[in-house]
């Protein structure tokens, strides 16, 4: 490795492997998911430092190249949850190289697979409103004749809706790119996969609201049966205008 020769992914694990400063490397991103990386997918690495100690590696933290991108973070800030929520997925899904601290790296990355119930529930809560809300918006605005707003409002409510299906299931929405590859693996309880992809393709491309009613009356009975009622009733006789057409 010279000035010429940038830093490669098998460079720092040789590397990292070779100091002892270094108690953890981990990947995450595509190269982390077998099956979603392309010819374009570069390495996500992180090195993790043992705490107070000093690596070289430092020098190449924020390293974003077409083949690697490097972050050095000490191992007390990582399980500290220093790193943004954002990230959540990512670190769930992520694949462990080198694991020197005797198993906690391991586990907390397997521990951000299942949210909190308590913190699961109020965000469900949250997210069922806001789906509602861009649901009720959409139908309305097209039947008013506001198409271009119809189908903005439409889309919106798909992202809601994902955060909801997933945190019912105390799982981290997967990233866009990630849907098929995590719902084809990891599939939601109670959902055809196949069909609800089939679903979300419609809507995204033509805010059928006849579509959108008929995901609503799937989504609504989960809702409840997950404690919801409250946040379903708090919309009242609107709560017509999301169900199917009689």
């Amino acid at each position: 490795m010279t000035e010429t020769q940038p830093l490669t992914y098998d460079d720092v694990v040789r590397l990292a492997e070779a100091d002892p400063a270094v108690v953890g490397l981990f990947l995450i991103g595509s190269k982390s998911m077998e099956g979603l990386a392309t010819e374009h997918s570069d390495h996500d690495l992180f090195v993790i430092t043992a705490e107070g100690a000093a690596t070289g590696l430092e020098r190449h933290h924020g390293l974003r190249s077409t083949a690697l991108d490097l972050n050095v973070v000490p191992v007390n800030e990582l399980l500290g949850d220093v790193l943004p929520e954002y990230t959540r997925y990512a670190l769930a899904r992520s694949r462990v190289v080198l694991d020197r601290t005797g198993g906690r790296l391991t586990a907390f990355l397997e521990g951000k697979r299942r949210l909190d119930p308590q913190q699961a529930f109020d965000h469900a809560a949250e997210v069922l409103d806001a789906y509602a809300n861009s649901l009720f918006r959409s139908v309305k605005n097209q039947r008013d004749g506001r198409v271009l707003a119809g189908h903005l409002d439409a889309a919106d409510s798909i992202g809601y809706l994902l955060e909801l299906l997933f945190t019912l299931d105390r799982r981290p929405r997967p990233y866009n790119k990630c849907l098929e590859w995590e719902l084809e693996h990891h599939p939601l309880p109670g959902w055809d996969t196949a069909a609800l992809l089939g679903t979300l393709r419609r809507i995204v491309a033509t805010a059928d609201t006849d579509v959108q009613r008929a995901l609503f009356a799937e989504v609504e009975p989960k809702a409840r049966k997950a404690g919801h009622d409250k946040t379903l009733d708090d919309w009242g006789d609107d709560l017509h205008i999301m169900r199917p057409r009689r």
